[in-house]
């Protein structure tokens, strides 16, 4: 009896298109998909990076993404959360043949055959939000990061938002503390404990020298953005720069490097000009760092790390741990006046 009502279900989920999900199994993790998952890609697939801040999703970013996948199959990665976020790219983005979503609640799912094959098939690859700590835990020198990095050198997009984003650089915050830093800690001891910088993970093209930051302008990142470019700086890459992204915003970059923001709020672009005086237990001092935003207006060249219409920009300092003459977006007068 139980068995012919479970086919009933299965059969309604199927016939509607509704997302299926398994329990969770040893394997380390559970599985859903929606759409067809069968279908030929109708479209071109291309090389690309969707950037995203965090919170709502541009919708514009997402369906170039989309496009980028050739409105094919997308492949959802997280490690948090009971819902699928398939259902909503499915659903409410569109555009997707099929979405399907591997949740990970243990490091052994990284060698999982069923995952591997699932992502070597990924037309597009999404990295959800949560906690990125997870994804360096579960990820960090497994085929999974072999096939993410394979993925995106065979020419096909990723994605990231949020957590999903700050895994991206090539120099990541891992908040292996299991913490969040904010700005006035992390620039009050950036070769601290709180200020775990991971590298030698993923390798995104044009981000090898960039550390990257999510919910930028809501949470007050710029400070703790620079102690992390300034750790890195001071310990593996004297080259490495800084890009934030605001929530609800997303910068899509195209296969040459060229990438244009969607979405609400700024690209961040954080270019120092020297080298910190970084010590250990010591308040961070930094001189002539270099800040660029970019708005929905003009592009940046990812190759050459510049702006070409910016929507603002200065050089901002940190002295004694204290973040000094940051740049403030310009107060519109039309604005003000209604």
């Amino acid at each position: 009896m139980r068995l012919a009502i479970f086919t009933v279900i299965a059969a309604v989920v199927l016939a509607f298109g509704l997302p299926r999900a398994a329990v969770a199994s040893p394997d380390g993790y559970a599985y859903y998909e929606i759409g067809d998952i069968a279908a030929p890609t109708p479209g071109k697939v291309e090389g690309g990076m969707m950037l995203m801040g965090g919170g709502d999703w541009p919708v514009s970013a997402f369906r170039w993404f989309a496009n980028k996948a050739g409105n094919g199959h997308i492949v959802v990665l997280r490690a948090s959360g009971a819902e699928d976020a398939g259902e909503e790219i499915y659903r409410d983005i569109g555009n997707v043949t099929s979405v399907r979503t591997i949740v990970f609640d243990d490091r052994k799912a990284s060698s999982d055959p069923r995952v591997l094959a699932l992502l070597a098939e990924a037309d597009g690859i999404f990295l959800a939000g949560g906690d990125q700590a997870k994804y360096v835990r579960f990820w960090k020198g497994t085929p999974v990061e072999d096939a993410l990095n394979n993925h995106v050198a065979q020419g096909r997009p990723i994605g990231g938002t949020s957590a999903g984003l700050a895994v991206l650089g090539g120099a990541a915050y891992g908040a292996m503390d299991d913490g969040s830093v904010n700005s006035l800690s992390a620039l009050k001891d950036p070769l601290g404990p709180e200020v775990t910088m991971v590298t030698d993970f993923l390798t995104m093209p044009y981000l090898q020298h960039v550390v990257t930051d999510t919910h930028f302008a809501a949470r007050d990142r710029l400070g703790r953005l620079i102690a992390f470019v300034a750790n890195v700086r001071a310990t593996s890459d004297p080259e490495a720069i800084g890009l934030g992204v605001d929530e609800e915003g997303a910068l899509c970059v195209e296969a040459d490097g060229t990438a244009r923001y969607h979405g609400k709020g700024y690209a961040w672009l954080v270019q120092p000009q020297g080298m910190p005086q970084a010590t250990v237990g010591q308040p961070l001092n930094f001189e002539d760092v270099r800040v660029t935003t970019l708005g929905t207006v003009g592009t940046i060249d990812l190759k050459t790390m510049t702006i070409d219409l910016p929507a603002f920009s200065g050089v901002a300092a940190v002295r004694e741990g204290l973040l000094v003459n940051a740049p403030v977006e310009p107060v519109d007068p039309a604005a003000v006046a209604r």
